[in-house]
């Protein structure tokens, strides 16, 4: 099999990801997730339904069709942190600057809000991100020299995942996150002294 042929059977993937994510999203924001079928995205994407499943596992996995990259991304703001910033430091900015990113792409301010009305794309995203929290320890004990089974380096990955979540379900959400990454650099006794 040539380069080319597979350059091309690549691009033509990734192009059928790329429709039937823009269908589902389309079609979920229009009428809301519940109400849209997976035949109905297929065929708006001029697809089957079968290959609809060769691409995606389920309906929600349409709506976070991103998700290699955002893991790519959260290691990278580990591995490739400026010298002498401290990894919490990275994790507390590459947090911050995904709340920035959301709120000035329409978009994706359509997609955070039918992800935030939907109860099962809730549970997911959820879910999906979480996944992220091994190979994000690993990560963080490469960064500081220790055993790729840290428990330490497992226990900030697990927390500093967590945090995103806080975000979602306060009034004030960037202090929300501050105050989580506060506690994750400093301790509980630096939240709590007079």
């Amino acid at each position: 099999m040539t380069e080319t042929t597979i350059g091309r059977r690549e691009r033509k993937k990734a192009a059928t990801r790329k429709a039937l994510a823009d269908a589902a999203l389309k079609l979920f924001v229009a009428r809301g997730f519940d109400q849209v079928g997976v035949r109905e995205i297929a065929e708006a994407a001029d697809v089957s339904t079968a290959t609809l499943f060769k691409h995606f596992p389920g309906k929600e996995a349409l709506v976070f069709d991103e998700d290699e990259a955002r893991e790519a991304a959260l290691v990278s703001s580990v591995r490739d942190r400026p010298e002498g910033r401290s990894v919490v430091t990275a994790l507390r900015e590459y947090i911050a600057r995904g709340m920035d990113d959301r709120s000035q792409d329409p978009a994706i301010g359509q997609m955070r809000e039918l992800i935030h009305s939907t109860p099962a794309l809730i549970e997911y995203g959820q879910r999906l991100w979480m996944r992220h929290e091994t190979s994000l320890a690993h990560a963080i004990a490469e960064a500081q020299g220790l055993p790729e089974d840290d428990p330490a380096c497992a226990a900030l990955a697990h927390f500093a995942l967590a945090a995103r979540f806080l975000q979602q379900r306060r009034a004030a959400p960037e202090e929300s996150v501050d105050r989580a990454f506060d506690l994750l650099e400093h301790g509980w006794t630096a939240l709590t002294s007079p």
